[in-house]
């Protein structure tokens, strides 16, 4: 071999050499990713399994609280306490439940398919209050009645959504949960969070838990009632829950009135939010029940991972 075929051939042993390392120091890279973003998929997954057995818990607790106090929830009950976050061997867990049938079911604004009067005028005064154009009770009701008719003060049907960008139609049945709201004429981002603390979806119609209902809804649903007298029936509910029906009825003005079948002292829907951390891994999850059977733990109506 001479001293150019030499030189080549040290050359190639060399460039090969370095490819080698190069080649090791990537797989040792890759292996190295793939371990840490294994151990972070199964850390996720242990986190949603928490996520799961909180929901449980909560389920057991609705429960036990429907045993032990009846058709009667209130703020001060053990359910109603948020959970601080509870630390364990390697993670937390914290989460909260809160009662659905003290908010607004803008699902009342249509029975059947049609909309419902009482309800429309209701949400109105919502709307009214919180500083809210009253059309968007026109689009809702477009969005959620089962015709195609728009609403003469400014809804909104399919002629409208179909002229969008991306367009789509009129569900024309009830919500499925608040996250569609974003989808209806008017309800821009500002309009949905001032509106989240104060209603909620619910299947079919739904009778107002006077014992959680927030002074604003209270004013919406009883007729007559101001907003200033609510907050006097919340401060005065707050030393000590309505036992019955007749009790709240009994608190009213000589002007404030509502039927007694769209109030009661108690619920069945509550909405669990969980949230977990797990090692390196984080989840939340949230959960409709419906406690309508006394008999068995609440019924999951959906459920989601955030």
């Amino acid at each position: 071999m001479n001293r150019h075929e030499h030189g080549a051939a040290l050359l190639m042993a060399m460039a090969i050499m370095a490819f080698a390392t190069v080649a090791s120091a990537a797989m040792l890279v890759a292996l190295s990713t793939w371990s840490r973003q294994a151990g972070l998929v199964a850390d996720h997954v242990q986190a949603e399994e928490l996520v799961s057995a909180g929901g449980d818990w909560a389920r057991a607790m609705l429960f036990d609280d429907r045993r032990q106090s009846g058709d009667i929830d209130h703020a001060g009950e053990p359910w109603a306490l948020r959970l601080p976050p509870m630390p364990f061997e390697n993670g937390e867990l914290g989460g909260r439940i809160e009662d659905q049938q003290g908010l607004f079911n803008l699902d009342n604004l249509v029975r059947n398919g049609k909309l419902d009067p009482v309800q429309y005028v209701r949400f109105q005064r919502l709307l009214s209050m919180l500083g809210l154009p009253a059309q968007l009770a026109d689009t809702l009701a477009d969005w959620v009645d089962a015709d195609d008719v728009p609403q003469p003060a400014g809804g909104a049907e399919d002629a409208y959504y179909a002229a969008l960008s991306h367009p789509c139609l009129a569900a024309n049945r009830p919500l499925v949960d608040l996250d569609e709201l974003a989808l209806v004429r008017g309800f821009d981002a500002d309009a949905r969070a001032r509106l989240a603390p104060f209603v909620t979806v619910l299947p079919g119609t739904t009778a107002l838990n006077v014992n959680t209902a927030p002074a604003e809804v209270l004013a919406a649903v009883v007729d007559g009632l101001s907003l200033e007298s609510a907050r006097t029936l919340v401060a005065r509910r707050d030393g000590g829950f309505y036992r019955n029906k007749a009790d709240f009825l009994s608190q009213l003005g000589r002007d404030a009135t509502v039927p007694a079948s769209d109030i009661r002292v108690g619920s069945d829907y509550f909405l669990v939010s969980v949230r977990v951390t797990y090692g390196k891994a984080q989840a939340r999850g949230q959960l409709l029940l419906a406690r309508t059977d006394p008999t068995r733990w609440p019924d999951i109506v959906w459920r989601k991972f955030r």
